[in-house]
């Protein structure tokens, strides 16, 4: 079997089996969250993003092993992947807490900025940037001190923000690393395939219980990491116009919210007969959504943020490949 394939099928059974294994121990635990488009917004367990931390680690540490003892992977740096990890991994230790303790926006906005500091430290990447149409564009420190920092706020802030649908979290997720992963494998930037696989292959598997009608959300603690191990990805590998591109509906969706002052309460829809309707003026993409089909099912929302999505990461592989 193919190293980046060991790698994904590892990452997508030891999530499949923390999925399962979750959904009794957080019901049993009351570690619940509202289903608010639902009727009488049922309980489902939350935090199931835990699992996608267990999948994630498991690839991670099959890649280590494959690198150290079978001499896979020749030219990895594991000084990359291990500061790459560790940010994704302290982005997961934010939302756990969130999570738990329910955090202010602005701090959990801002504590991102921590997160990147391994990435910072060992001055991930190269300054200077190849953007497609324009051209390479070499930022100097400003790329290591700023732009660090400021992908991982921004990336898993926007991944944060796009959420609370049955499945939409762990589909776009997935389109997205599996869209970096293939760019990756076209650029030959391994450690940047090794975390996009393993989250791709951690998060098709938390799709089979989180797909509607979902029997467990990711939380916070999963929709944080996903949004950093995209940023990390992309800066370890130098393809941050490709992230940029990804992220697009991500962005659009941020863009509605900041215009309408970062709503709390009333992103979701008012659920009758079947679908889900904005019943006034939307303060979010998914709502934007709603009114421009007049009112639609929770599971063809998912479905057509899937295909814009899809239109960004085919605009993606189209520039790289």
């Amino acid at each position: 079997m193919h190293p980046i394939a060991l790698i994904f099928l590892v990452s997508f059974l030891t999530c499949f089996i923390a999925t399962r294994l979750l959904i009794r121990k957080l019901q049993n635990s009351g570690i619940l969250g509202r289903d608010v488009n639902k009727p009488n917004h049922v309980e489902v367990p939350e935090m199931g993003g835990l699992a996608i931390v267990f999948g994630m680690t498991s690839g991670i540490l099959i890649a280590v092993s494959l690198f150290t003892f079978l001499n896979f992977f020749p030219n990895l740096n594991l000084s990359l992947l291990l500061a790459g990890f560790s940010t994704i991994l302290l982005m997961a230790i934010v939302g756990i807490v969130d999570d738990l303790l329910n955090l202010r926006h602005l701090i959990k906005a801002s504590l991102p900025l921590f997160a990147s500091f391994p990435l910072v430290a060992i001055k991930a990447g190269t300054t200077t940037m190849k953007i497609p149409l324009i051209g390479a564009i070499d930022f100097g420190i400003i790329y290591t001190l700023i732009l660090i920092p400021i992908g991982i706020t921004g990336a898993s802030n926007v991944t944060n923000m796009l959420a609370g649908f049955n499945g939409l979290e762990a589909s776009l997720g997935f389109l997205a690393a599996l869209t970096l992963a293939l760019i990756g494998l076209k650029l030959k930037a391994t450690e940047s395939v090794i975390l996009l696989v393993s989250l791709a292959g951690s998060l098709l598997a938390f799709l089979y219980y989180n797909w509607y009608p979902s029997r467990i959300f990711m939380g916070n603690v999963g929709t944080l990491m996903i949004g950093a191990t995209i940023a990390a990805s992309v800066i370890i590998g130098n393809y941050e116009a490709a992230g940029v591109i990804i992220i697009i509906p991500y962005a659009f969706d941020f863009f509605i919210k900041a215009a309408n002052g970062f709503p709390t309460d009333g992103w979701w829809g008012k659920y009758r007969d079947g679908k889900l309707y904005c019943e006034g003026k939307p303060i979010s993409l998914c709502q934007l959504v709603m009114k421009i089909f007049n009112g639609i099912s929770e599971r063809n929302l998912v479905l057509v943020l899937i295909a814009m999505e899809l239109l960004f990461c085919l605009v993606a592989l189209f520039l790289y490949f």
